[in-house]
């Protein structure tokens, strides 16, 4: 898996899919559908066709259109969790903290995925989450707390409380990426008002020694 996974723009045509690969076949048209109109254009009907099946084989790998949605989310995660790892890697090999890369790679795939972004807060990021969603998100939850901790460690982050830290973090960044989903920040602007923003937080967090 890499971070450019959803980059590449895959496509599933008829025919495509071999014997016991329809349900993959079935959310990569979704992921079509929702990078080109929006999950409110997802519809089972649209993802059989563009999979070349009949309108009703879906159904039996999705119970209906919330099933389909969901194993979508699912896929996204997935690819954001790909994209966060590349964000991560090329942040540690400049020596920069992980957790300004995590938060800026938020902010960035909002950017390119907006209607990613918008599925993931209205399926994901919510009061209660979906059962088959809820080790991905767990999985995101134990990670940001880890290199929060692995950035105080490093001397890059000052001492504190690593849940905190990270929850002040993704609060901003969370609010961020709406704002540029939302189209309040200017898309040809966003990243570099980001990137001031994150340093301004990291001014308040980051560790100086002799302060």
């Amino acid at each position: 898996m890499t971070g450019e996974r959803g980059e590449r723009g895959e496509r599933w045509v008829r025919g495509a899919y071999h014997h016991g690969a329809l349900p993959e076949a079935l959310v990569a048209a979704a992921l079509e559908v929702l990078d080109e109109q929006g999950q409110e254009k997802v519809s089972v009907r649209e993802v059989a066709r563009r999979a070349g099946v009949s309108a009703g084989a879906p159904f039996r790998h999705f119970a209906d259109r919330r099933a389909l949605l969901t194993a979508l989310a699912d896929r996204v995660l997935a690819d954001y969790a790909c994209w966060q790892e590349a964000q991560v890697a090329a942040s540690d090999a400049a020596g920069r903290s992980g957790m300004r890369a995590l938060g800026l790679g938020c902010v960035r795939y909002a950017l390119r995925h907006p209607r990613r972004f918008e599925l993931l807060r209205s399926r994901a990021f919510t009061a209660v989450r979906d059962p088959e969603l809820r080790d991905q998100l767990e999985f995101f939850d134990r990670a940001l707390t880890g290199q929060v901790a692995a950035d105080q460690a490093a001397g890059k982050l000052r001492p504190g409380d690593p849940e905190v830290v990270g929850l002040a973090g993704q609060a901003l960044v969370y609010g961020l990426a709406q704002m540029i989903v939302d189209g309040y920040l200017p898309a040809e602007k966003a990243e570099e008002l980001a990137v001031r923003v994150l340093d301004t937080f990291g001014e308040g967090v980051a560790n100086r020694p002799g302060r």
